[in-house]
This record gives structure tokens, sequence and C-alpha cells, in this order.
């Protein structure tokens, strides 16, 4: 039987969770079989996970004789995790940041250790965030400081649903306060200008990212390094460029298989091997090769000359998200205040 790599729409996966959670039968296409496996994940890994899967079914189907049928989900990553924790029987979960996979985690659909099951914290690659300008940077835009100019539109997503957004967000702060002398009004009063120049919000970055190429709205994307370098090499030269921007964040998107799930489905052997095959040679090369940066040092040589050098600060310097979600993007929190404002 041949194997399958099918993507979910967004619509598709909450018609899903709706289904689960009402306790009614999934369609034959959304059933899990011990050689099934749903991967959820966020927005700007479609092209990641088409070409991962190909290599690791001819990895699966050496190893075991059988041929998987894998599909992947993505979207906006908190909207992913809610979906997941709302019913969406995802095998695996491969997310934007921790702190998704943490709440999936204390509804006991994952667990509490699951950081420590994997290497790197369960992080197989990382990523960061990076200016998408329109060829020949027209608006000049060369670091943060010119996103605040009058006139500048700057595209970015909802980080209420995006997790790539709330990697923007703490990027756009941490210049800020390096900018301001660490003055945290200073900082807030940046990021207030900072989204009176977004002229729309989208649920995630992968939306975002057409809102600017294709829809032609935008003078600048702040988003995903992956993303960006993805849609100069779609699109082609002379239409598109990348903008590195003085200060910049470290982002580490975790995996995880999600234990209630595989373990209804009889699928935990072959989600624990589609996470451990990432860190593999193999695997870090499928990484690189779509834009992301490979764990693997030998790996991230090979990929390292479209992966330049950056000043990055860490989610551990704002406390790690325990401390960052709340203070940033609850209810209430510094994004309400400067976008309501």
């Amino acid at each position: 039987m041949p194997s399958m790599t099918v993507p979910f729409t967004r619509r598709q996966a909450l018609q899903f969770a709706a289904l689960g959670a009402a306790g009614l039968s999934l369609p034959r296409a959304a059933q899990a079989a011990p050689d099934s496996l749903l991967n959820v994940s966020y927005d700007p890994t479609a092209a990641l996970w088409a070409d991962y899967n190909k290599v690791f079914t001819s990895y699966w189907q050496q190893k075991t004789g059988t041929a998987p049928t894998l599909r992947y989900s993505h979207g906006g990553s908190g909207a992913q995790a809610r979906a997941v924790i709302e019913g969406l029987q995802a095998d695996v979960v491969t997310l934007a940041l921790s702190y998704d996979i943490d709440a999936i985690a204390k509804r006991g659909l994952i667990a509490a250790n699951w950081q420590s099951r994997l290497p790197d914290n369960s992080t197989p690659y990382t990523s960061t965030i990076v200016f998408l300008v329109r060829e020949g940077n027209p608006k000049n835009i060369r670091d943060w400081s010119d996103l605040i100019k009058p006139g500048v539109q700057v595209i970015t997503p909802n980080p209420k649903t995006s997790g790539g957004a709330r990697w923007n967000v703490l990027a756009a702060w941490a210049y800020a306060l390096k900018a301001n002398g660490n003055n945290p009004a200073a900082a807030k009063a940046y990021l207030k200008s900072f989204f009176a120049n977004v002229p729309v919000l989208d649920t995630g970055a992968h939306g975002a990212t057409l809102t600017f190429t294709q829809r032609g709205i935008g003078d600048v994307l702040v988003g995903w390094e992956s993303d960006a370098y993805l849609s100069i090499a779609q699109a082609g030269r002379g239409k598109f460029q990348v903008v590195l921007p003085s200060v910049s964040i470290l982002a580490e998107p975790p995996v995880a298989v999600v234990d209630a799930n595989v373990d209804r489905h009889g699928t935990r052997a072959l989600a624990t091997a589609y996470l451990e095959y990432l860190y593999t040679p193999t695997g870090q090369d499928v990484i690189g090769r779509n834009f992301f940066r490979p764990r693997d040092p030998a790996s991230l040589a090979k990929y390292a000359h479209q992966f330049p050098q950056l000043d990055l600060v860490t989610v551990a310097q704002f406390g790690g998200w325990a401390k960052a979600q709340p203070e940033f993007f609850a209810d209430g929190g510094i994004f309400d205040q400067v976008y309501a404002g």
C-alpha cells in the first residue's frame, strides 16, 4: 500500500476536533491506525513536513515493511494547541513554542516531562525572526526603528493565535529595551507605534506571509527566517529580499508525542520514531534544506551560508514562557494594552 502525505486545512482540523469533542465517529480519513499518523503543526512548516514525510516513509517502510500514512495540519500555533485540547486527534504536535505544548500537557494529553524525552529540550531545530521587504527595499528598512516610521506598513500575525507572532513581539521588545536604556515604558511606547503601523492581523504566520507576498499588502513582513527564505525561493529573484535586524530572538519550536492519543490509536511506536528520526543526519538535512536551523553541528555547517550570524536574545531572558506568556499575551497583558490603545 503506498504511503500518503495529506495536509489538513485549518477548517478540516476544526471539524475533526469538533467531532471528537462531541464523541462522534470521525470520518474514515481521520481515523487512526498503527501505521497512520497525524502531525499537528504550526503555520510555516507545510513544506518541511511534506519533504520530511517522504524521507521518513522510505525509512519506515524499509525498517518495517509497511508504508505509513502521514497526515499533517498546520495553522497558528496557539490555535492548533486549542484544537488538540478540544479533540483534534494529533499523534504528534510540532508547535512554535513550548508554552503551547505545555497547555496541552496541562489537560492531561501529554506527559508533564515531555520536554526531557528528546534531545535539546525536544527542539530538533531552531529559527529566528527577520524582515522580508520588496526588492530594492523602497522604504529603506534597516532595523526595528524603521518599522515605526510614518507611512511604513508592517505585516505581522496576531499573537493571540500565532506562535510566530509571539516571537516577533518579544524580539521587538528586546530591541526597544536595548535602544532605550532598558526602559520598559519606552519599550511599550515602541510596541504601540509598531502595531499602529500594522494594517491587518492574520491569525497565523502563513496567512501573514500570503498577505505580504501574494496580496501585495505592506512594506515589510516581520516573521520566521524559514518563511522569508522560502518565499524568495518560491517567488524567484527580483521580488523580495531579507533584511537582518540588529537584534532578534532564538526561536525554539518543540515537538512532542501526544500520549493520550497515541495510546488510544496504537501509534506510539510510529509517533516516537517519527520524532526521533528528526535528529538523525538525514532528518537534520531535511530541516536545513527547508531553511530551518539544524541542531546537529555538521548539518548546520552544511547550510551555514543561508544562516547569517545574528545578535539573538532568548526567551529565558524574559523569564521563560511561563512568565512571558501571561505578561505579554494574556488578556489585559502588554499586547492588549498597546493594541487597544
